[in-house]
């Protein structure tokens, strides 16, 4: 999400005290300031004509349902895992991934009116999956926000999630420049606690396959060689790169699936093909959203060409001004090329979060009614 995020961390779930940054309050508590969208891209960008032909290691032609079951790479218990452009159950048939995200969790330890019934209220929109934003400074002993409580209320989530019938997606959202003596927030790139903070989460579920992890949110203004290798964030710190966090995941000895986002805050994943995370069961994200350099006529070749060698999730989407037409073109878009999607966000905060609902007993926005409905038919 690029606009409407959490300006300033809340440390419990009652409510707030008050916003040093924030510029507007929205209905569930939560203090928000208004980030502008950085315009064509980051640097190092590059708006390539999107061919998708550069050292793809799927061959793209998984279409059939059913035909995944040759060359299987290694998969978690109950999990996933990637063959050509497509996802496959364990059974070996394709499968997509349709949800919602909840935030929360990433500035509130306990979440924001996030419960089991909050959680079976979801499932009943007819969502196969969940995707959760984490806050690396709740999970990580040492922070200066650390909770103790924080990794049992993740296990909670998951399990309510999964006995709804949803799969999870973990989603390290909120990150600390690599200093735990700083307040996490959204940063341009993970760091060396990011890697801290993944090797205790593959630890925990590698043999849960059913949780899915998503490396990093929105990563943005930094060159394509940083997104994959590290280095110079230009903010500060030393950026871990998406190779580096894979790597970590792996090497804990789990093979979930392992969700990686490209640059431009997610959307763009044209550096793609010149820049691939080597391993397995991998599937690249996108968040698009409704601004000027965002538009359908753009998607395909901003991210949309990797669908031919590779599996694509869009882990984020909307608009900001009440108006659903946006996330309509999006999810056509998805469902025509047989795209995993998860839309943002089950929370009450208004067109500008974007919201899918009015309240927390579910009552859905306008384009919460699209959403809902588009996923009422599958």
């Amino acid at each position: 999400m690029k606009l409407a995020r959490p300006a300033v961390l809340r440390l419990d779930a009652g409510p707030l005290a008050g916003c040093l940054l924030g510029l507007f309050v929205v209905q569930g508590g939560g203090c928000y300031e208004p980030v502008v969208d950085e315009g064509a891209g980051d640097t190092g960008s590059s708006n390539s004509s999107g061919d998708g032909d550069g050292n793809g290691d799927g061959d793209g032609d998984g279409s059939a349902s059913g035909d995944g079951d040759g060359d299987m790479p290694p998969l978690a218990p109950e999990g996933y895992y990637v063959k050509g452009n497509k996802i496959y159950a364990s059974d070996g048939q394709v499968h997509v991934f349709r949800g919602i995200d909840r935030p929360s969790l990433e500035w509130s330890p306990n979440g924001e009116g996030i419960s089991q019934a909050d959680i079976d209220l979801i499932a009943s929109w007819n969502a196969n999956v969940i995707r959760v934003a984490i806050n690396q400074g709740f999970w990580l002993e040492g922070s200066v926000v650390y909770n103790s409580g924080y990794r049992q209320r993740i296990d909670d989530v998951v399990a309510w999630s999964k006995a709804a019938g949803m799969d999870v997606v973990l989603d390290l959202h909120w990150s600390d420049k690599g200093d735990l003596s700083q307040v996490p927030a959204q940063q341009r790139m993970a760091d060396e606690n990011s890697r801290a903070f993944w090797q205790s989460v593959a630890e925990r579920y590698k043999d849960d396959g059913r949780v899915i992890f998503e490396l990093y949110n929105e990563p943005h203004d930094v060159a394509w060689f940083v997104w994959l290798n590290g280095g110079d964030s230009g903010d500060g710190f030393e950026a871990v790169g998406m190779q580096a966090l894979y790597d970590t995941v792996r090497d804990a000895g789990a093979d979930n699936l392992v969700l990686i986002g490209g640059l431009n805050y997610a959307y763009d994943l044209s550096g793609v093909p010149n820049h691939r995370v080597e391993g397995y069961n991998i599937v690249y994200t996108s968040h698009p959203y409704d601004f000027g350099n965002k538009q359908p006529g753009t998607w395909d070749a901003d991210w949309g060409f990797l669908a031919e060698t590779d599996p694509i999730f869009v882990t984020e989407f909307g608009s900001f001004d009440c108006n659903p037409s946006y996330s309509q073109q999006l999810i056509d878009y998805a469902e025509q090329r047989g795209l995993s999607w998860s839309a943002w966000a089950w929370f009450p905060g208004g067109c500008g979060f974007p919201a899918l609902i009015e309240d927390l007993s579910g009552t859905p926005s306008a384009t919460g009614q699209i959403v809902k409905t588009a996923l009422g038919a599958n």
